[in-house]
C-alpha cells in the first residue's frame, strides 16, 4: 500500500505552481480540477478543487480545513530544499529546526490554502552531516 494523501483546494493550478515551486514537485495531470503531483514518476499527493465532480465526502470550503492533519514530507535533499523555501518566499511556521526525537531537521510552512506542510529529512540526518 502506497499512501496518495488528496487534498481540496480553492485553486488547484495555483496550489500545484506553489508544490512544485517550493517542494520540487512536478505535474502528473494538471487542469483546473484536479492534479497529481509526483517525484520522480510516482505521484505523492492529489489536489482537487473543492466544488468539482460533486464528492459529497470531501468537504467544505466554507468549514475550517486541514485541523489536525499535516501533509508530512521526507526529503534526501534539505538543503536544496530551504534554498527553494527561501526563493519562492514561502511561508514559514517553524524552523528550519532540529526534531532531537527523530534526530532529523525540519521545516514547518502554510500552503496557500492554509494546510501545514513540513518537510524533515531522514531519520537521523543530524548525524551525517
Amino acid at each position: 500500500m502506497k499512501p496518495q494523501p488528496l487534498i481540496a483546494v480553492r485553486d488547484v493550478e495555483a496550489s500545484s505552481r506553489w508544490y512544485q515551486a517550493v517542494l520540487g514537485l512536478k505535474s502528473g495531470h494538471g487542469g483546473p480540477d484536479y492534479e497529481q503531483l509526483t517525484w520522480r514518476g510516482r505521484m505523492v499527493m492529489q489536489l482537487h478543487r473543492w466544488e468539482a465532480h460533486a464528492h459529497s465526502h470531501i468537504g467544505s470550503p466554507s468549514k475550517p480545513h486541514g485541523n489536525g492533519v499535516l501533509v508530512w514530507f521526507q526529503t534526501d535533499h534539505f538543503e536544496t530544499l530551504l534554498q527553494r523555501v527561501r526563493r519562492q518566499g514561502a511561508r514559514v511556521l517553524e524552523g528550519p529546526q532540529v526534531n532531537r526525537n527523530a534526530n532529523h531537521r525540519e521545516i514547518w510552512l502554510q500552503d496557500p490554502d492554509g494546510y501545514v506542510v513540513v518537510v524533515a529529512g531522514p531519520y537521523g540526518d543530524i548525524g551525517k552531516r
